[in-house]
């Protein structure tokens, strides 16, 4: 009879994961081209978006972009019974040291949480950038229509809210347009600060930039292909965890960095049309993003981006010169691939903020042994582990073992020295947390 008992169970728990992963499947078919498309319009009709442009005027300009787009969000809680505390938030910056400030204005952030009816101050953040520039970062007049850079992450941030609005979550979600972006990062910064004095457990940081692109400059033409940018290990990390990176491994296994393999899992598994490709680098080459000042003060976050950039469309203004036609235009924008880019970014929100938290004090062991050995903490709404292990030149994690409810368990026959390892914790629903790289060792 137990063994019957435990049978049923068994196949209850595939019968919920099963529904559980239907839900991730609606969300990729609910997300629309058109809305996409209507949104990065709006924007662009404002003429310009530049953080030091405009603030009067209702039709021109940051200060008419960023009311709309509280609107459209504050519209969006209101289809979904006030299920969004939308707000400013805000930092003064000055052109006093500041070389690409042409004069002192307030970046203001319009920010759109989703609180979760379980781990409320447990935070996934996906960000966009309200901003746009022209050739010249100082010119806030002349237009800069901004329709990829980044009007189309914009866009597409607010597509995610309006679908993700009719789901509940566990865990909460910030949906955030970025101001101060090609000035210097400024709306980041903000937000990130802010953050950390408000005491919010972040999750992770997923930064749209760039999101509707398919042809790049060097001809390729490709709508299935794009890039997560991760940094290695957190700037913040101690000396003790620098010398036990350099004995134990880890280089490549900070938090932003199985963030990014999250992305890539749950891609490969819902979107098998789609090419996700995890870029080892923080950003492009000397080039920076919106997840950086996050990245700064010890978050988890990484850039999802379109994988070939026109740079005739980027920072240009809008002319035609022996024969090419500058400028990032609406025309340029395929709707259908930021679309793609969208849907992946709303599987990740959905599963992580349908995820337990990850689990803590993660130690290894099994020095001179035939067997890797784990010991962690359990946390609060995992119904089990799961063992990650992969080739140390592996760049995903390529094999895994679901353990149970458990709080250490031992490899048998799995050798230390061969592998990375990681746990994972997995929630009653089948979603699962990121995982974690040990960081003890256990007392063989």
């Amino acid at each position: 009879m137990n063994k019957l008992w435990t049978v049923a169970l068994f196949f209850s728990f595939q019968i919920i994961i099963a529904q559980s992963q239907v839900k991730l499947y609606q969300i990729i078919d609910s997300i629309s081209p058109k809305k996409i498309e209507k949104s990065i319009q709006t924007l662009v009709n404002f003429g310009t978006r530049n953080t030091f442009s405009d603030t009067i005027s209702k039709t021109h300009g940051i200060g008419a972009a960023r009311r709309w787009i509280k609107s459209e969000f504050e519209s969006i809680s209101n289809d979904c019974n006030e299920c969004l505390n939308v707000f400013y938030q805000k930092d003064f910056v000055t052109k006093e040291g500041n070389s690409r400030v042409p004069h002192d204005a307030w970046v203001i952030n319009v920010v759109a949480v989703q609180k979760g009816t379980k781990y409320p101050n447990r935070y996934i953040i996906m960000s966009g950038d309200i901003d746009s520039r022209a050739g010249d970062t100082m010119d806030f007049t002349n237009d800069a229509p901004g329709a990829n850079d980044n009007a189309s992450g914009m866009a597409g941030t607010m597509e995610a809210a309006r679908v993700l609005s009719k789901y509940k979550f566990e865990n909460s979600i910030i949906y955030v347009g970025l101001s101060g972006e090609e000035q210097g990062l400024f709306g980041g910064a903000g937000l990130a600060k802010y953050a950390q004095e408000q005491g919010w457990d972040i999750i992770g940081v997923l930064n749209n930039d760039m999101i509707g692109n398919i042809k790049g400059v060097d001809g390729v033409i490709d709508n299935r292909s794009f890039r997560i940018f991760s940094e290695p290990v957190p700037p913040t990390e101690t000396e003790r965890e620098r010398q036990m990176r350099r004995f134990y491994g880890g280089e490549v296994d900070g938090i932003s960095r199985q963030l990014a393999r999250y992305v890539h899992k749950n891609v490969k598994t819902y979107m098998p049309e789609m090419n996700p490709m995890m870029v080892y680098r923080l950003d492009r080459f000397g080039r920076g993003g919106h997840h950086r000042p996050f990245n700064d003060l010890g978050f988890a976050g990484i850039r999802i981006m379109e994988a070939h950039e026109n740079y005739t469309q980027q920072h240009q203004n809008v002319r035609e010169e022996n024969g090419i036609k500058y400028g990032d235009v609406i025309e340029h924008v395929n709707f259908d691939y930021a679309k793609k880019l969208t849907a992946v970014n709303a599987i990740n929100l959905a599963s992580l903020a349908w995820a337990p938290p990850a689990p803590k004090n993660v130690a290894i062991g099994g020095i001179v042994e035939a067997s890797a050995k784990f010991e962690w903490d359990k946390v609060d709404g995992a119904v089990g582990y799961k063992i990650y292990w992969r080739d140390t030149t592996s760049p995903t994690w390529d094999n895994s073992r679901f353990v149970g409810d458990v709080s250490e368990f031992v490899l048998k026959g799995v050798v230390i020295d061969n592998y990375f390892f990681g746990i994972a914790s997995v929630g009653k629903n089948g979603f699962e947390s990121p995982v974690v790289f040990p960081n003890k060792l256990m007392r063989n």
